[in-house]
């Protein structure tokens, strides 16, 4: 068996774990007013990578945790990268039909229902982090730390901020720099949360999880740039979602910046970077170095 074959194996038992998680976490569909959860539901059980609660979990494994507050968190973060999906996807925003392979939530449930899903899922978010409080009473200054990570990189500050920078730039060109603020914010925000808040409930000195965050800033940018770089090479069935949707949305692209050659030799660039810093790290888990590099190399 192959390196590559084996790594997959892998990621597919790790996946199906995640899966198991998520489900735990979901809320049970009663009420008036089930039908938000099962919206939710949709939402959230669309498939995917579940790559940022892998990397969360892979990097809580790097430096040897042991406490069970790390599930909670998981959920609470795909929930959050979920509800961003559902919202991007709404007739006001990007104004897709498909994410990954079927319909969006809100051509399914109604645009009404698209955003009370995004909403609902937000807020079970931090409702499902909270109960970290409970698995791991005695974690309880760990915990706060990790949901003050989640807060920031997830709001004004972090991913809804560089959102709003997108919004107010489309149409039109953008600079070099106004795009690589939007990517910090936009892509690398939750990615760095997902690996901070791992290194901090795996019990993480404080500059382990600044150069863990550094790590994770060059893979979300980089993950970026190789979005922008697969919209354009990519198929609609290979990717799942529709493709030149950046050329439909008049948006400026690394693509657009320096064409595709020069995109392709900045995704390594960063990629190299990112794993240099994380050989500086003092844990080892071969697992985690070989998914950044997927995940920045990825063909979907």
């Amino acid at each position: 068996m192959s390196l590559n074959d084996d790594f997959q194996m892998q990621m597919k038992k790790k996946v199906e774990e995640i899966e198991a998680v998520l489900q735990e976490y979901l809320p049970r569909q009663k009420g008036d007013q089930s039908v938000i959860m099962e919206a939710m539901g949709y939402s959230l059980l669309a498939g995917g990578k579940r790559l940022r609660p892998m990397l969360m979990w892979e990097t809580y494994r790097l430096f040897g945790g042991t406490s069970r507050a790390i599930r909670p968190f998981m959920a609470a973060l795909e929930m959050i990268h979920t509800y961003s999906l559902v919202h991007d996807d709404l007739p006001a925003m990007d104004n897709d039909e498909y994410r990954r392979g079927r319909k969006t939530t809100h051509v399914v449930y109604g645009e009404d229902m698209g955003i009370l899903a995004g909403d609902a899922l937000l807020n079970y978010a931090f409702e499902t982090a909270f109960q970290a409080f409970v698995t791991d009473p005695e974690e309880s200054l760990m915990i706060g730390r990790a949901l003050r990570v989640l807060g920031k990189k997830a709001g004004i500050y972090g991913m809804i901020g560089g959102q709003v920078i997108d919004v107010k730039e489309t149409g039109h060109a953008v600079s070099k720099e106004i795009l690589d603020t939007i990517y910090e914010l936009k892509t690398a925000a939750l990615i760095e949360a997902a690996m901070m808040i791992g290194a901090i409930i795996g019990g993480a000195t404080e500059e382990e999880v600044r150069i863990t965050e550094q790590i994770a800033k060059y893979v979300g940018i980089a993950f970026q740039i190789q979005d922008d770089i697969l919209d354009v090479t990519s198929t609609k069935e290979v990717l799942g979602k529709p493709i030149h949707s950046d050329e439909k949305n008049e948006k400026t692209t690394y693509v657009t910046l320096m064409g595709v050659d020069e995109a392709a030799g900045k995704v390594k660039e960063l990629s190299d970077q990112a794993i240099d810093l994380l050989h500086q790290l003092t844990g080892e888990n071969e697992y985690l170095e070989q998914l950044l590099i997927q995940l920045i190399h990825r063909d979907r």
